[in-house]
C-alpha cells in the first residue's frame, strides 16, 4: 500500500494562490485609494506646474523611507506603499508556492521555484546595491 501524499490538493493550492493574489491587489488598491484621497484633499486645489518636473523625493525611493512616510500619514508615502504592496503580491505568490510544493514533498518544483524566487529577489534588490 502506498503512503498518502501530504499536502493540499492542486485545486486547494490554486484557490489559496488565487485568494492571495486577489487579496494583494485589493489591499494595494485600497491603500493607493486612501493615499490618493488624502493627496487630493491636501494638494487638489493647487494649480499644476507643468513646466517643472519633480521626481519622487529621495525618502520615497527606498522601502524604509516609504514605510516611514506612510506611518507618518503622508499621502505620497501611502500611495507609494500601495505600489510596493502591488509589487510584493506576485513575490508572495512565489514564496507561498515554495511552501506548498515543500508541503507536497515535490522537491523538483521546490528547487525550480527557489530559483525563480532568487531571480525575483535579485532583480528587486539589485537596484539598491
Amino acid at each position: 500500500m502506498g503512503r498518502p501524499k501530504a499536502g493540499w490538493t492542486d485545486q486547494q493550492t490554486e484557490e489559496i494562490i488565487g485568494n492571495l493574489l486577489r487579496g494583494g491587489v485589493f489591499l494595494s488598491a485600497a491603500v493607493v485609494l486612501v493615499g490618493g484621497i488624502l493627496y487630493l484633499l491636501h494638494y487638489g486645489a493647487d494649480p499644476p506646474h507643468h513646466t517643472i518636473f519633480r521626481g519622487e523625493p529621495s525618502e520615497l525611493r527606498t522601502i524604509p523611507g516609504t514605510v516611514k512616510d506612510a506611518l507618518a500619514v503622508r499621502s505620497r508615502g501611502i500611495i507609494q506603499l500601495g505600489i510596493l504592496l502591488l509589487i510584493a503580491t506576485p513575490v508572495a505568490r512565489v514564496a507561498f508556492s515554495i511552501y506548498a510544493f515543500a508541503r507536497e514533498r515535490d522537491w523538483l518544483y521546490v528547487g525550480v521555484t527557489l530559483v525563480v524566487f532568487a531571480v525575483l529577489m535579485y532583480s528587486l534588490i539589485s537596484g539598491y546595491v
